[in-house]
């Protein structure tokens, strides 16, 4: 029975990947400050369910506490670390880039020390597909060079992935990061559109869609997203015996074992489509603000998923048409409770 440390355990991802860890018979740690960057009361609800089942411990640490995090890694002694906890949210860069370089780079500093110390045999951290900027060539490889990230967001998730490989090829930790495409589903972030639109529309208010609503989204379900995580946490990234220093692969290494992989459907989905869809399982019309887009969005993303195939036997199963009947259905059902 293995000792997974789940860091981020109250939040979306994490409360997912925590269950999934449990579901399978492994001891989860979890770890989670429940901040108040969103409604604390929904990360709450996640830990309360969590804490119900046999199995599960809660560490209520910020990431950023160093001697914390430290002794939680020497009591703990994990066999596996994922690391999910994060500043998360491009938007909210741009109003407090303190708490991203806290979090995101000193935090994932302190995660990189405790695996340092303990030695567990997989480091899976979550990057974002945010990393990609710039780049207008679809679908997103992790092959392509990621150079102009154009958030402070997508440059703390960058600096994690090659914080990463400077540990796994100092001190050997096996370290996969996997770039997330557009996660959604039941349990989710109130920041995140799904949310946000499907609260407006209950309450027959105008949702804003940035982009004019032409923009295209590479929508991925978070159970198809937990199951690429798991997969990768029980299969230690290598060093790449294929790696050509001369004509290096940015997504691998000659020197450490270290990868990084794209999560993600690999489908674009037009903006309009799912928002169609939500109107659909609510059986309500959106009223639609139209705007244009946003600092630090951009038009389009889609995921190249062959190396995670390859690697990992990934194939996500979840149309948008199931994903968004099981958020409307978690979501009637949370908010009716939470009323009642």
């Amino acid at each position: 029975m293995a000792v997974i440390l789940v860091t981020g355990s109250a939040g979306f991802i994490g409360s997912h990947t925590a269950h999934r860890l449990l579901d399978r018979g492994d001891k989860v740690v979890g770890l989670d400050d429940l901040n108040p960057y969103y409604d604390p009361t929904l990360k709450q609800a996640r830990l309360s369910r969590l804490e119900a089942r046999k199995g599960y411990r809660h560490a209520k640490i910020d990431l950023a506490d160093r001697e914390a995090v430290a002794q939680l890694f020497r009591d703990v002694k994990p066999d596996g670390v994922i690391n999910l906890a994060a500043q998360a949210g491009v938007r909210y860069s741009l109003e407090n880039p303190e708490a991203y370089v806290d979090s995101n780079v000193v935090g994932f500093l302190n995660i990189l020390e405790g695996c340092r110390a303990t030695q567990p045999r997989h480091l899976v951290f979550a990057s974002t597909s945010s990393v990609y900027g710039a780049n207008g060539k679809l679908p997103f490889s992790v092959r392509d060079p990621v150079h102009h990230p154009i958030t402070l967001y997508a440059a703390t998730k960058l600096a994690n992935e090659s914080m990463a490989h400077s540990y796994a090829h100092l001190f050997g930790i096996p370290s996969t990061g996997f770039r997330f495409f557009t996660v959604y589903g039941p349990w989710g972030r109130p920041d995140m559109a799904l949310f946000k639109f499907t609260e407006a529309i209950l309450k027959g208010e105008p949702i804003d869609v940035y982009g004019q609503g032409k923009m295209q989204r590479d929508f991925t379900y978070v159970d198809d997203i937990v199951s690429g995580v798991v997969a990768a946490l029980d299969r230690p990234a290598t060093i790449d015996p294929a790696w050509d220093p001369l004509a290096p692969n940015p997504a691998t290494s000659g020197v450490a074992p270290w990868r990084i992989l794209n999560l993600g459907n690999s489908q674009r989905v037009e903006l309009m489509r799912y928002i169609e869809v939500l109107e659909e399982k609510l059986g309500r019309k959106a009223q639609l603000n139209l705007l244009p887009m946003q600092p630090g969005d951009v038009s389009r993303t889609e995921a190249d998923t062959t190396e995670t195939q390859a690697a990992l036997d990934y194939a996500p199963k979840t149309p948008i048409e199931t994903g968004i009947g099981r958020f409307v259905d978690w979501y009637m059902d949370y908010y009716k409770a939470a009323t009642t």
